[in-house]
C-alpha cells in the first residue's frame, strides 16, 4: 500500500497525488483500483481512474509549470524579445525618419536620428506627435539594451559551457532555435550547424540549392572571421565543441576549460591553412 500514489493523500485534494504520480514509483505492479477501494481512497473502479485522471493532470500542469521557469526557457525567451524589440525599433525608426522629414530641415538618417528627434522640443501638433512616436522607438532600443543585459549576466550561470564558447547572445540564440537545452543537447553537431537556416536546407532537400554551410553559428568569429573556403571546416568545428558543450550544460553544469582549449587548437589549425596556401 506505501507504494500506490494515493497514499495518505486526500480523495478531494488532487495536488499531493499530482507530486506523487510526478516523483514516486511502485515497486512491483498492483491491482490499484481494488487497493484505492478498500483503503477507502475511491468510492469504485470508475471513480479511482477519475481520481487518477485529476491528480495526473495536475501533474502535467505542475511539469509544465515548472519547465517554463527554468533558466534555459527564460534566456530563450529573452532573446527572442531582444530580436522583436530590435526588429520592430528598427521598424518604427524609419516611420519616424520618413515623417520627420516633412517636418525639419535636417534629420540624421537611422536609430541616431530617432534618438535626435526623441530629445527635441515640439513646437506644433505635428511635431509632438513624431517626436512621441520616436520616444516610443527609443524606450524599445533600450528595452533591447536591457535584454541583452539580462542575457550577458544569466547565461554564464545557466549554460556555462555554451556561453563561453559562443557567447552569451549566441548561446541564447540555439537554445531558442533548439527549443529548450535538453532538445540542444540531444542534436547531432550536423543539425547544431545549421539551426537558424532551416529554410536554405529545406531548399537545399528540394534541389533548389546547395546544402548551407552554416546558420545562426555564422555570427560566431570563429566562422565569420575565416576565411570562406575554410568557413565549412570552420563551422563544423564550432558546431562539433558546441554541441559538446550543451550535452555537459545539461548534464553535469560542470565548466569545462580543456573543451575550450580544444576548439582553440582547431580553430588555429584550420586559419593556419590560409597562412600555408592550401587546404588539410
Amino acid at each position: 500500500m506505501t507504494d500506490a500514489w494515493f497514499a495518505g493523500a486526500d480523495p478531494d485534494d488532487p495536488e499531493p497525488g499530482a507530486t506523487r504520480v510526478r516523483t514516486g514509483s511502485a515497486s512491483a505492479p498492483a491491482d490499484w483500483p481494488a487497493e484505492a477501494v478498500d483503503a477507502g481512497f475511491a468510492a469504485d473502479e470508475s471513480d479511482y481512474y477519475a481520481k487518477l485522471r485529476s491528480a495526473t493532470l495536475a501533474a502535467a500542469s505542475e511539469a509544465v509549470a515548472e519547465r517554463e521557469r527554468a533558466d534555459d526557457v527564460q534566456l530563450a525567451h529573452a532573446v527572442r524579445a531582444m530580436d522583436d524589440a530590435e526588429r520592430t525599433a528598427n521598424e518604427l525608426a524609419e516611420r519616424v525618419v520618413e515623417w520627420a522629414g516633412t517636418l525639419y530641415e535636417e534629420v540624421p538618417r537611422g536609430l541616431d536620428g530617432v534618438r535626435d528627434i526623441a530629445a527635441r522640443e515640439p513646437k506644433t501638433a505635428a511635431e509632438e506627435r513624431v517626436v512621441s512616436y520616436a520616444t516610443r522607438a527609443v524606450d524599445l532600443l533600450d528595452e533591447r539594451d536591457d535584454l541583452r543585459v539580462f542575457i550577458e549576466e544569466r547565461a554564464p550561470t545557466t549554460v556555462p559551457n555554451l556561453a563561453e564558447m559562443a557567447g552569451p547572445v549566441l548561446a541564447a540564440r540555439l537554445i531558442a532555435l533548439a527549443g529548450g537545452l535538453e532538445p540542444l543537447a540531444k542534436k547531432p553537431s550536423g543539425t547544431v550547424q545549421v539551426l537558424g537556416a532551416e529554410d536554405a536546407l529545406f531548399a537545399h532537400l528540394k534541389g533548389r540549392a546547395t546544402s548551407p554551410k552554416h546558420g545562426v553559428i555564422f555570427t560566431h568569429e570563429y566562422v565569420r572571421g575565416t576565411r570562406p573556403e575554410d568557413r565549412g571546416s570552420a563551422a563544423r568545428a564550432l558546431a562539433g565543441k558546441l554541441a559538446i558543450a550543451a550535452r555537459v550544460d545539461h548534464y553535469s553544469g560542470d565548466y569545462r576549460p580543456d573543451l575550450h582549449a580544444e576548439l582553440t587548437d582547431r580553430m588555429e589549425t584550420i586559419r593556419a591553412r590560409a597562412d600555408e596556401g592550401g587546404d588539410e
